[in-house]
């Protein structure tokens, strides 16, 4: 049996949603305002991974134009059932205040990589829905409730209706079944008959350090469902110094080896190195990513194995390991017809008027849009931080005739926090290199009066950004063999879930290619490669 090593989705993979259909295993995970929504990936052996799909990517069946940051996809919910893949998902259209509105749909696919089906509207009474396939052939929709009056509690409990899927609705009253414990926030709810018993696992405590997956079991499915007598089934919150913080949003799969296994959200904080930290367990820029856990059974109840916290280093299953070729290069030249699946834009599918492989051949091509504070158009191309060590670099063409114009490497939170070294255009200057910062919403251009003038016979100009734990660094080329590193320092952390706004948001940190053009003539920018290399 093969050990498997955490976290086996690496940076920004929240809410794992498991599902095995014959001897291969999916696992869905959140996307929140990045397009193509949501990322399935897929392994024979629970250890080796790889991104085979994004399903919602059409605009009829994900559109979240002017949709908040982290609002958008919230934890997918994957089943095989029928002979085909179920993908249930929740649209978040408001964050902030008393409401959370939010609409959930279902789509199908007979094949885990093939055309997802148009959406059903489900319901819009709360998210982290959930699709139960019962044994009489019935199936049930489960979703947290939301209560947006003053007086009560946000998170009512969760709810069970009946899905139709001749009539591709829902059918009947929706139950309540379980109101969570005194942790509270129950949310993230899934089902499973095991046995005898209905069980239900959820997730409790907020999506933070105090995070954990709860386990609850009825014989009867509407309940009453009583509480594992030593819950959590897994939580961080105990366990300060384990390197796998916020454990929690899970789910269980039983191989075809009979062997059972939970997958869950978790987050590793920057080591601490003597700074003062404003949260006391640290920041996470690679975000929420996905762990895997050992299950055991003792008087039928589940047992993470070796107790109800994460593990760094498990025992895999009796499954001889399969190791896939790797689903991104290194160096990625543009030569393919389509954009590596690893990379996505922001909140729309971005058309061939704005992205293009083909009106430059060898090149990925931006016509300039929106700023990066925008949350509609904005014409830019990034992946997620993977690794605390890597370096990332581009190689640009970009001809700026305006100061309303730019394009270059961007390290990227949301619309209120990210840095860029750009190409931009100076009235006695012409083409320079200038920094942008955007600190809560709070701009500066630390280069200011210091810009690099970029010599008028080079057409390209090589960026790039050396990401070492706690911070990063951007540099520079006009030959590409030559670099000058900017002596002007950024801190990692602050592209965490944990630092921004206090930690109210749930995506992490991307690494992207960026052209804006505000004066509304659509200059565009030639990126000639892309790399991320892992240090």
């Amino acid at each position: 049996m093969a050990k498997i090593q955490n976290p086996i989705l690496p940076g920004f993979n929240p809410d794992p949603s498991i599902c095995r259909a014959g001897e291969d295993y999916y696992i869905a995970v959140s996307t929140f305002e990045w397009f193509p929504g949501v990322g399935i990936y897929h392994s024979k052996d629970l250890k080796n991974w790889r991104l085979i799909s994004r399903p919602l990517n059409r605009l009829s069946q994900l559109n979240m134009l002017g949709n908040p940051d982290s609002g958008g996809v919230w934890a997918p919910a994957l089943s095989y059932h029928d002979e085909k893949f179920w993908l249930i998902y929740t649209d978040v259209k408001v964050t902030e205040g008393r409401w959370k509105d939010c609409h959930n749909y279902l789509v199908t696919c007979e094949t885990i990589d093939g055309e997802w089906s148009e959406p059903v509207h489900l319901n819009s009474s709360g998210f982290d829905p959930s699709l139960f396939h019962d044994e009489d052939g019935k199936k049930y929709l489960v979703n947290m409730l939301w209560d947006h009056r003053v007086s009560h509690h946000q998170f009512y409990g969760i709810v069970l209706q009946e899905y139709s899927v001749i009539e591709q609705k829902l059918i009947g009253k929706p139950e309540l079944i379980f109101k969570g414990t005194d942790i509270k926030l129950t949310e993230a709810p899934h089902l499973y008959k095991i046995n005898d018993y209905y069980y239900l696992l959820t997730a409790e405590g907020g999506t933070k350090y105090d995070h954990q997956a709860t386990i609850a079991r009825s014989k009867n499915l509407y309940g009453p469902y009583e509480v594992h007598p030593d819950n959590p089934l897994i939580s961080s919150f105990a366990h300060p110094r384990n390197p796998l913080q916020k454990a929690g949003h899970a789910s269980i799969v039983q191989t075809h080896t009979d062997e059972w296994f939970l997958v869950h959200l978790t987050g590793r904080p920057l080591p601490r190195d003597g700074q003062p930290l404003l949260d006391p367990r640290g920041f996470c820029p690679l975000g929420r990513e996905t762990a895997i856990q050992r299950l055991q059974w003792e008087n039928d109840w589940p047992y993470v194995v070796g107790g109800n916290q994460p593990s760094l280093e498990i025992i895999g299953p009796e499954i001889e390991e399969v190791k896939w070729e790797a689903d991104y290069q290194e160096k990625d030249d543009f030569n393919d017809s389509v954009l590596n699946s690893h990379f996505q834009s922001l909140r729309i599918p971005l058309g061939e008027k704005i992205v293009s492989l083909s009106d430059r051949p060898s090149h990925l091509r931006l016509y300039g849009k929106e700023s990066l504070t925008s949350r509609f158009t904005q014409a830019f191309i990034a992946r997620r931080w993977q690794h605390f060590n890597f370096t990332a670099e581009t190689k640009v063409s970009f001809q700026p005739t305006t100061f309303q114009q730019s394009a270059g490497l961007v390290n990227y939170y949301n619309t209120k926090n990210w840095t860029s070294l750009q190409i931009t255009w100076h009235e006695k200057k012409g083409r320079i290199l200038e920094l942008m910062t955007c600190d809560h919403f709070e701009f500066a251009q630390p280069l200011e009066d210091q810009e690099m003038i970029i010599p008028s016979d080079r057409e390209y100009v090589y960026l790039r950004v050396d990401v070492q734990m706690h911070t990063y660094l951007y540099s520079y080329s006009f030959d590409g063999i030559n670099w000058t590193q900017i002596p002007i320092q950024f801190q990692s952390h602050k592209l965490s879930d944990d630092y921004i706004q206090g930690g109210g948001f749930f995506t992490g940190a991307f690494i992207g290619m960026q052209c804006q053009d505000t004066s509304g003539k659509n200059q565009h920018a030639d990126f000639d490669y892309f790399i991320y290399k892992p240090n």
